[in-house]
Parts: structure tokens; sequence; C-alpha cells
């Protein structure tokens, strides 16, 4: 085996062990994981890590793997619960991210919507208004060029399910901050796409057979 392939054969070794960990453990840092992959496995040296985006897929097989049509069930049940949401918040134009829409669940995942209002204050106004008891935080988002800003948060309850509206100016369209996973600006789904999503988990739950016996 050559060095690249032997540093290829490592990364895959550590995103499946960093996958677990995050399964396992709950983590919601994928960084925080990949670190404690590389001390179990024994590899200190960053270079030879593989990328955020590696570990997600990861759990994502494993997910599939080891639950089955138990992992497109939680993973509908937790879109459903934000597509309620986003048509509560609609004023807002709320964009779904996170495991919800990646689909990387761990049991810590929480629904994650980024809402777009001139004043935080309007966003309380709502929750005051639908009778929402909820819990103010702030969360620090990172762009490009480095720049970390902090955005008012609102921490809510929706059954069982914890809900995070992060709530960003409408200048910030023109730019999102960075997905933490890719490195990517945050973009989202908006409630058109969230309901093609839940669409394409119905289909995927109700199998080719099921389709068969309905027709």
């Amino acid at each position: 085996m050559s060095t690249r392939e032997r540093i290829a054969a490592q990364r895959d070794r550590l995103a499946y062990e960093a996958a677990r960990i995050i399964l396992e453990q709950g983590l919601t840092d994928f960084d925080r994981a990949r670190r404690k992959a590389a001390e179990r496995v024994g590899t200190p040296d960053r270079r030879h890590w593989p990328t955020n985006e590696a570990v997600q897929a990861a759990v994502l097989t494993q997910r599939r793997l080891f639950l089955g049509r138990a992992d497109t069930e939680e993973r509908r049940r937790l879109r459903a619960a934000a597509l309620q949401a986003m048509e509560c918040f609609a004023p807002f134009s709320p964009r779904l991210v996170g495991g919800a829409l990646t689909g990387a669940l761990s049991p810590q995942t929480r629904i994650e919507l980024l809402l777009f209002a001139d004043r935080a204050e309007d966003v309380i106004f709502a929750l005051i208004e639908q009778q929402i008891p909820w819990r103010e935080a702030e969360r620090i988002l990172r762009h490009r060029r480095g720049q970390r800003c902090p955005y008012p948060a609102f921490h809510f309850l929706a059954g069982d399910l914890p809900i995070e509206l992060i709530v960003l100016p409408p200048r910030a369209l023109r730019d999102l901050p960075l997905d933490p996973i890719t490195d990517r600006p945050f973009r989202g789904a908006d409630r058109v796409e969230v309901e093609h999503l839940l669409s394409a988990d119905q289909d995927e739950m109700m199998g080719p057979c099921s389709k068969g016996d309905a027709d």
C-alpha cells in the first residue's frame, strides 16, 4: 500500500470513529469528535484527519446501516416539526439548517432555523403572540474573511423537540454566515424545499413494495 493510500485509509478510519463517537455520545461539535477519534486511534497529525464533511457522510452511512427505517422516521419527525415552526415564523423568511436538514442526526440534534429580521424584538413579539415560552441566548457564526459575529438566538420546545431560532439581519442574505461543517455559506432550505424533503422521506418509508401494493 502506498503512502497516499495508507493516509486515505487512516482518514476513513478516523471518520468512522468520529461518527461513532457522535452517535454514541450525542456530540454536535464535529471537530471535537475528530479530536476524540484521533486520540483513540493515535493520529495527532491534523493533516491526516478527515474533513467535517467526511465525518458527516460517515454519520449518515452509519445511521442508514444501523437504524434503517427508524432513521428515516426520526428525520421525518424533525423535518415535520421544523416545517410547522417555519410556518409560524413565515414573516421572517425562515431557513432550515443543521442536522435536521442534512440528516446527520445525534441524540442532541435540535431543529435550527435562520430567521431574518431588522430587530430581534420582532421575533420576541411573534413568540409572545403565539404564547411560546422561550429562552434567550446568543449564537456566534463565522463569516468569510474569518469574521465571527454574535447573533440573538431563542430556544424553545415543540413537544419534546428543541428548536433554536437564530436571528440575522436581512442584509446577511448578501453575506450568509458559513456552515461549520462545509465552510460554505449557510444557505439552508426554505419551506418549499423542506416540503420536498418530507415527501422524499415519505416515499422512502413506503419503499418500492408498499408503492406496488398501493398501485
